[in-house]
This record gives C-alpha cells, structure tokens and sequence, in this order.
C-alpha cells in the first residue's frame, strides 16, 4: 500500500507541475486507500505522516492540493444525460442589446434552472459588452453560484487584481464560463469540473456571448476551459500549451493557467508565467504596456 501511496502522491505532483488544479476523488477510490494509516511521501526527509486516506493527505499537504483535473462523469455522479445543445440565434442589435437577451434566454433555460442547486443561481457572464478582453473559465464555484456573478470567489479576487495590472477593470473587460451552471457535486465540499457533456450543452451560449461581443482576444483560464473550447485531448498538457495562441471563431484565444491555480502555487515564477501571457494579451489587443508593467515578478 506504501509503495502504491507513494506512485499517487509522485503522479499528483506531476501533473501539478502540468498546471491542472483540482482534484477529484471518487468513494470506490478511498475505500481502496482507507486501511493506509502511515505514508511516507517522497521528499519528506524520512518523516512519516500520520492519514487515514488519501483524501486526508490531499486536504494536509499544500504540494498536492493543487493537483489534479479530474475523471468525474455523469455516472460517478448519478446525474442524469443532457438533451442535445440548444440552438440559439442572436437578435438584430448592438452587442448590448444582443447580451441582455442572451442573459435572459440563459436565465430562463429550463435545464440551466434545473440542473442549478436549489439555493444556487444560474450565472451568466459579467461585464462590458464591448470588451476587447474576454475572460473565459470552464463552470462557476460555490461563490459564483450563490451570488449569480462569474469570478467572485477567492480566484475571482485575485483576477480583478491582475486585470487591475493589466491597467483595467472588470467594468472594461468580460468575464464569464462556458458551463452556466455549478456542476451538481455529490459532497459537501469543493466544487467539481465540469464534464464534457455539460460543456457541450453550455458552448452554444458561450459562442452566442463571443459572437454579440467580438472580443479582440480571448483569455482561457486552465485547462478544463481550454478542452471546452478546443475540444478534449489527452495528449493535451497545460505546461505544453499555456502562452500559444490558438483560434475559436476566429478569434485569438491565448491560453494561461487559471487563478485558483496560482492560490495553490503562489510562487514568483508562476505569478511571471501567467503574466507574461497576460503581456502577450495587452499587445494583441494593443493596450499601452509601460516598462513598470513588463518588469512585474521578475
């Protein structure tokens, strides 16, 4: 079992180095590791740690809790199938008015209304309608969901922060996720990534708010949103693909690591990393980038 805890935890941290930034771990999953009571994880320096399960370590040890993107499925779950996607038509009208129509036909969607927690709220993008920007995340949190606002929870705060370093706010930019609803999570606590059947459902509101707004550039915020945009991959590796530009719609689309990542890895070369491609962002969409700007987490 020591040598089985030993190749998870040594797994957890490759794939944090990877850039995913949540776990996901299913009961069959703890009943397998609930008998270890002792792990010993590599570069512990010989001190043992006392956990009943995995879930335990995951929870103790800062290093592995920003793992790993997850497995999840409608039938881990128990949820049922989603109808195919809607269609959806924009009306005639400035991006504006396109957006509060849109909003509407979202907020009134019968399987958004009822997939939602029943003190939960459909949450449908926030900002400027006319945004050169557009931030885009894969499903809303626990924060989101309870206030009907894209990006307000921990990682939300720390966005408003960088947008505030790239020299706006979030009035001139537009935040929103492809999914509209809090992905249904059979615990009590944490949120869980959305599959791709639920991205599926969403990305026809998701290319209606891109095609009313014509964003100069896209941000994508980790990797589940880069599958819901680009499609799933396996081969597909947020250490290999952050920083690249990549097209949806036509539109650039640059991929970087999303904010709860960098709450879990708060390290001065990952705060660079993701700035550097927000630099990459401020020239594409031609924003003025001072010398202050260029040197931020050097």
């Amino acid at each position: 079992m020591s040598d089985g805890l030993d190749a998870i935890y040594n797994e957890l941290r490759r794939l944090q180095k990877e850039g995913v930034d949540c776990v996901y771990i299913n009961d069959e999953t703890r009943a397998l590791l609930k008998p270890a009571t002792k792990v010993q994880p590599p570069r512990e320096r010989g001190k043992a740690v006392e956990h009943s399960n995995l879930a335990d370590l995951i929870k103790k040890s800062p290093s592995i809790e920003a793992a790993v993107h997850t497995l999840a499925t409608t039938t881990q779950i128990g949820i049922e199938p989603l109808p195919d996607p809607p269609q959806v038509i924009l009306p005639e009208g400035d991006s504006a008015v396109q957006i509060k129509w849109l909003k509407e036909t979202v907020l009134n969607c019968n399987i958004c209304t009822k997939r939602k927690g029943d003190h939960e709220k459909v949450v449908f993008g926030d900002g400027n309608p006319n945004a050169d920007i557009l931030f885009c995340g894969d499903a809303p949190g626990t924060e989101e969901a309870a206030q009907g606002i894209p990006f307000v929870g921990d990682a939300g705060q720390l966005l408003d922060k960088i947008i505030k370093a790239m020299g706006l706010d979030r009035k001139g930019v537009y935040c929103t996720n492809i999914m509209k609803w809090r992905p249904e999570n059979d615990k009590p606590y944490g949120n869980r990534p959305p599959t791709h059947e639920e991205l599926s459902f969403c990305l026809p509101y998701f290319r209606a708010e891109v095609e009313a707004i014509q964003p100069k550039a896209i941000v994508a915020l980790g990797n589940v949103a880069v599958s819901g945009l680009l499609g799933p991959d396996p081969q597909r590796k947020m250490g290999g693909v952050r920083g690249t530009w990549h097209l949806f719609q036509d539109l650039p689309v640059m991929i970087t690591f999303h904010p709860s990542y960098l709450l879990r890895s708060d390290t001065l070369k990952t705060k660079r990393t993701i700035w550097e491609d927000l630099l990459a962002v401020m020239e594409k969409v031609e924003l003025p980038v001072t010398e202050k700007q260029r040197g931020f987490f050097l």
